[in-house]
């Protein structure tokens, strides 16, 4: 295994902290959120079955045209936040559990979270 960037390690150290108190059920899945350098992709997941309910990504065709226009990669990631908050509605997710994955509850996350919730989902 090579060198790993402490900011990385950092990150994934937090990670494993937040995972020990959350956790998504059938009656309130977990919402979680990766951001790369380029995009961010969230996931609503049943921690009892093991299985991603709805998913969504900065990488799909249809963000380009709901993203506003001048707010860059954060209204891509509330863009991104109101895609998983429609396809979950259309699974009859209402309520999840908030799961930043490590990172920084800002910028973009903050923004995918609040996308989701003008969109209807409950945290």
């Amino acid at each position: 295994m090579g060198k790993t960037n402490p900011r990385t390690l950092s990150r994934v150290r937090r990670k494993r902290h937040i995972r020990k108190r959350i956790f998504g059920t059938s009656a309130r899945p977990r919402l979680a959120v990766f951001r790369s350098n380029r995009h961010i992709y969230a996931q609503i997941i049943d921690d009892d079955t093991g299985r991603t309910i709805v998913a969504a990504s900065s990488l799909e065709k249809d963000i380009s045209g709901m993203a506003p226009e001048g707010e860059g990669k954060r209204g891509v990631a509330q863009a991104v936040g109101k895609l998983v908050a429609s396809r979950a509605k259309e699974k009859g997710v209402t309520r999840v559990a908030f799961d930043r994955g490590g990172y920084l509850y800002h910028g973009r996350v903050k923004a995918l979270a609040e996308g989701a919730r003008k969109s209807g989902l409950e945290f």
